[in-house]
């Protein structure tokens, strides 16, 4: 019987991204979505610099992937986690997602880092649009916590 070979452990990598949301004059909330290099829709994210807190890095991602620098932290949504392969090895990539609120400003995407488009989008327009699943169900989170703010603010 021929010896079973071990998988190699993943690598772990650890991200932090923003859900960025605004009210327009009517009150209606609007998500912003960037484009990847890829074409796909979801969330400002990158990695985390060495020693630096998962909130602050999705701070600074957001800024730096579409120049949003005035941003209101609401708290964590949650930590998403998926699996894949780059250069010949398993990635375990874990992703932790901050609600924040742009007052103004308008977003440019980050060209140089192959974001492509940035846009406003209703919560179902987001819901379509966003091209994975792991992200719409920090979507879901996301809106939800809007919602509660608002109950909370209207009570």
């Amino acid at each position: 019987m021929p010896a079973k070979r071990r998988q190699p452990r993943a690598e772990r990598e650890t991200s932090a991204g923003g859900v960025v949301f605004r009210r327009g004059a009517g009150g209606d909330v609007r998500f912003l979505l960037i484009r990847d290099s890829y074409r796909n829709w979801g969330f400002p994210k990158g990695h985390l610099e060495p020693g630096e807190p998962p909130a602050d890095a999705a701070r600074r991602e957001v800024a730096e992937e579409t120049g949003l620098a005035e941003l209101i932290l609401h708290g964590p949504i949650q930590v998403i986690d998926w699996y894949f392969r780059f250069r010949g090895k398993t990635i375990h990539k874990y992703c932790h997602f901050f609600l924040f609120e742009a007052q103004h400003g308008e977003p440019v995407p980050q060209v140089d880092e192959g974001i492509t488009d940035c846009t406003w989008r209703s919560h179902d327009e987001s819901r379509e649009m966003i091209s994975y699943d792991n992200a719409r169900g920090v979507l879901e989170r996301a809106a939800e916590m809007v919602r509660a703010m608002d109950a909370e603010r209207a009570s």
